[in-house]
């Protein structure tokens, strides 16, 4: 006895019922005639992941039942054909004369144009990036269906992190286990992905299929990487990361129970994590554009090392047809930005103008002159460059209708090294999830491959070398005003990403006076981050929903310790 089963490895649009379902009827088409009697879909496949607050809305769960039996129907012709379906469901539940709505995150099992069981998720995950315990009840059932004569258990994501539901599926008596999955990227999280399932598999002694989603959407980006494991948790297949597949696997019923069939080149080789890293901002910027239907993106471009990897990115994910990079030099900006960044632009074939902000930074500062009057010149003049910078992007913007990407890191974004209504200006922050050390390895990276195809190592070297300024002051650097980033960057991992105390990080061999700065910074910055515009998540702590902290605080974490 044999069963090919198939994996529709796809990009879903979040609130696209109607487009999802196509892509779920055709991929079951194509499986189909392909010889394959099972096909699994990711985690919430019909309405997209995640569908945040529109899940409490009564109508948004009714239209995603009303797909789930469309889909069915459609693929009533399929003889012998079983199609796992991920949606969300509900229905109301009275208690003490107040209607009380209940979600389920659920999978439903078609066959033959009927629904044959429907599986609630029994493990809700409420951390990082996720909060599903706001909008669903956590189940208590267990599904075991047959398809192709071999009886599949059937989980959803978390479930396959815990002990029970896996166990249970077996008492049920699964055969293999089918886990369809949302489950955002992070550098390090494939392998990581990989290794629990192979302890789940082997706990449980049966072996695992794992179907997983891939694309952007809004901060978050699914890497695919699907994959079927042995009961021992021997890989057998994995398919390529970041790329839509129907991916494929033969299982097989032996005298010791169901295998799988292994076959050459099932499984995809191993890439590097900076290659991983391209590869999601690329998703990220071309789904974040493609799904809102912005025809193209534009950016300021410096001639620093940020602009420059956000520009070799969009181009890489848009074409350099849908890029645009405006260089706006100041009193301040030296000759080599502006060559530097000509060459850039030259290199990658976007189209580039120059607009000078000299004239408008001067009728700014003949504006504010009798307010200011008897004061010396600060941050503020510099802010007021920023600024300028910012409002005329987002009237190119506004005129034409492109993006404006932002080209602020990690590392400026915890400290504050950045410009309200100035630099942070714009519609998707491309690398602000990016520390600034990453951003100097990712641009050496690129400029050694070339992934995409553009025969050119696109950003000049001397952007890579040069010590990074915002060139609004007189031989203005960085480090003038902050640490050096191998310093800061040490102390943002461990503070920020990895919520290491102070004490510990000093014990790890930071200078204290450097750290509580640092952490001083990280807090009376956080209005800012708050105003700053989405962008892609590639670590497991991002500014955004990984990160809640109160505007309004006077907690200090050395002055904590103390008592009254």
């Amino acid at each position: 006895m044999t069963l090919k089963l198939a994996i529709a490895q796809l990009n879903f649009v979040v609130g696209d019922l109607a487009g999802n379902a196509r892509k779920i009827v055709d991929a079951a088409r194509d499986a189909y005639g392909q010889g394959a009697r099972l096909l699994l879909t990711p985690e919430l496949s019909i309405c997209g992941y995640a569908a945040e607050d529109m899940f409490l809305r009564p109508a948004f769960v009714t239209a995603c039942d009303d797909a789930v039996r469309a889909v069915a129907a459609e693929l009533a012709d399929l003889d012998g054909m079983v199609v796992v379906v991920g949606h969300p469901t509900g229905g109301s539940l009275r208690s003490r004369s107040v209607a009380v709505q209940l979600r389920h995150n659920a999978a439903s099992v078609l066959s033959e144009g009927r629904i044959l069981d429907t599986y609630a998720k029994r493990e809700l995950p409420n951390y990082q990036v996720f909060d599903e315990r706001r909008y669903f009840t956590p189940g208590d059932g267990v599904c075991v269906f047959e398809a192709g004569g071999i009886r599949v258990g059937l989980l959803i994501c978390e479930d396959a992190w815990f002990d029970a539901p896996a166990q249970l599926a077996k008492d049920g008596g699964a055969e293999i286990l089918a886990v369809i999955n949302a489950s955002p990227f992070h550098v390090g999280k494939e392998g990581e992905r990989v290794a629990r399932m192979a302890e789940r598999a082997t706990a449980v002694g049966l072996p695992l299929v794992y179907a997983h989603l891939v694309g952007g959407q809004d901060e978050v980006v699914f890497d695919g990487a699907s994959f079927a494991l042995e009961a021992d948790g021997a890989r057998v297949v994995q398919a390529e990361s970041f790329q839509e597949r129907l991916v494929f696997a033969q299982l097989e019923l032996r005298a010791t129970g169901v295998g799988f069939v292994r076959s050459e080149g099932a499984v995809a080789a191993p890439r590097a994590p900076e290659a991983q890293l391209w590869d999601a901002l690329v998703v990220g910027v071309r789904d974040y554009i493609g799904k809102n239907g912005f025809p193209g993106a534009i950016l300021g471009l410096s001639g620093g090392i940020d602009s420059a990897l956000v520009l070799a990115i969009a181009v890489d994910a848009l074409g350099k047809d849908r890029v645009r990079a405006v260089m706006m030099p100041s009193p301040y900006t030296a000759d080599i930005s502006w060559i530097d960044a000509r060459e850039m632009a030259k290199r990658l074939g976007v189209r580039y103008d120059e607009i000078s902000i000299k004239h408008t930074f001067e009728s700014f500062r003949g504006a504010l002159a009798e307010e200011f009057k008897g004061l010396a010149e600060d941050t503020t003049e510099e802010n007021l460059q920023a600024r300028i910078r910012g409002t005329l992007l987002m009237a190119l913007s506004n005129k034409f209708g492109s993006i404006v990407l932002t080209t602020g890191n990690k590392s400026e974004m915890a400290t504050g090294y950045c410009t309200l209504y100035g630099d942070m200006a714009g519609g998707f922050a491309v690398i602000k999830d990016l520390l600034k050390t990453t951003v100097f390895a990712l641009a050496r990276w690129r400029n050694a491959h070339d992934p995409y195809g553009t025969g050119t190592e696109p950003i000049p070297e001397r952007i890579i070398t040069r010590p990074p300024s915002a060139e609004l002051r007189p031989d203005q650097t960085d480090q003038d005003s902050l640490p050096p980033y191998d310093i800061l960057d040490g102390i943002l991992a461990r503070y920020m990403e990895d919520d290491e105390g102070i004490d510990e990080i000093i014990a790890a061999g930071y200078e204290r006076a450097v750290v509580e700065r640092v952490a001083r910074l990280i807090k009376i910055n956080e209005y800012k981050r708050r105003q700053a515009p989405v962008g892609i998540r590639v670590t497991h702590r991002s500014f955004g929903k990984d990160w809640r902290y109160p505007i309004t605080s006077k907690f200090n974490e050395t002055a904590g310790r103390k008592t009254v």
